[in-house]
């Protein structure tokens, strides 16, 4: 411990000074604004009954972006997502018809989303295609699958808990169903990446694939399973979106990956991996879902909205970017700074002569 009470007070003012320029602080300090604008501009704002519809008008994409996020942090990224969203709808939907029941028809829903991570990542892993073109043209794959499948047609009549769970509260609490979902999930995904080996050898990928690999690293494997992990938690996505809307069709799930990718990088994800945590990337869908609610509840367009989520996304890869430069040139001025002559250096110092 520093005898030195200078030293002591000015490491105190750094420590704060790190904690504060956090990106989940800054992230917390704009979502306690937004929340106090909401109660300003609408006077149901901060109801119970409103609360559940904020959180259930983007509870999907808020799924999906958990493992997009450990994606993006391993250096990929996965554009299908929507698609697996109608895809997994479609199936849904033709089994229940054809007469299987739905406590069979959402495994099956679920294999196949897998399935669709899996190939997703074969061709990301094994054949050394870029994720970026691989889940483009599954984009347009899964879509097609899901219009072979259902067509035009539209599902309904599925059964009643099932489409409880979709847009029901827990008891006696303005909760729903699927956000109890999201934080199991958020929980786990937040374990796995912030209190295990995977989740150091995550972020390891991210910063430096090669250094990773020569390091005993296995980088195909880890991102093979990433990929098949947000194929299905998609297809689980898919399945909630079904329930709550109580109708299926192949149409379902359009634009989502926008505001999905739109989350994780508002969260502080860095867009070229190797940074980002969990707790960000759910502020981040908070954040944005008190931000949509507030511009409804005022009646502001469709059209508007969609401007604001581009917005976002653009100054969510632009903040962080041109701030991490600004540190690194802070940090180079600083390291190569000389003390000046006769000057008195801390602990384990030397002054210059």
């Amino acid at each position: 411990m520093s005898s030195d009470p200078q030293a002591a007070v000015t490491g105190g003012g750094r420590n704060w000074l790190a904690t504060l320029g956090r990106w989940e602080v800054l992230l917390a300090i704009v979502l306690v604004a937004l929340i106090v604008i909401g109660s300003t501009v609408s006077p149901v704002f901060l109801s119970g009954r409103n609360f559940a519809n904020l959180i259930s008008a983007i509870i999907e994409v808020a799924i999906m972006s958990l493992p997009m996020a450990l994606i993006i942090i391993a250096g990929e990224i996965d554009l299908s997502v929507e698609s697996m969203v109608g895809l997994s709808a479609s199936v849904l939907g033709y089994l229940y018809a054809a007469g299987v029941p739905m406590e069979l028809c959402i495994p099956i829903v679920l294999a196949i989303g897998a399935l669709g991570g899996l190939l997703n990542g074969v061709l990301t892993t094994r054949a050394g295609l870029p994720s970026l073109v691989v889940t483009l043209g599954t984009l347009a794959l899964y879509r097609g699958l899901a219009l072979v499948v259902l067509e035009s047609r539209g599902i309904s009549q599925f059964p009643t808990w099932f489409t409880s769970f979709g847009f029901g509260t827990v008891p006696g609490l303005p909760i729903p169903w699927p956000f109890v979902l999201y934080l199991a999930i958020a929980l786990v995904l937040a374990a796995l990446l912030h209190g295990t080996w995977i989740g150091r050898e995550i972020y390891a990928i991210g910063k430096n694939q090669a250094a990773s690999r020569f390091s005993g690293v296995r980088v195909a494997r880890i991102k093979l399973w990433l990929f098949v992990l947000s194929g299905t938690v998609a297809a689980l996505a898919g399945v909630i979106l079904t329930a709550r809307m109580a109708s299926a069709r192949a149409d379902v799930g359009i634009g989502l990956t926008l505001v999905v990718v739109t989350i994780v990088l508002l969260g502080g994800v860095d867009i070229f991996g190797g940074r980002g945590t969990i707790p960000g990337v759910v502020l981040a869908f908070f954040t944005l879902a008190v931000l949509g609610n507030a511009l409804r509840l005022t009646n502001v367009s469709s059209d508007i909205q969609s401007i604001v989520v581009g917005l976002l996304l653009v100054v969510s890869v632009v903040i962080p970017t041109f701030a991490r430069r600004v540190k690194e040139v802070f940090d180079r001025t600083q390291g190569g700074r000389r003390l000046p002559t006769g000057s008195v250096g801390g602990p384990g110092e030397v002054a210059s002569p």
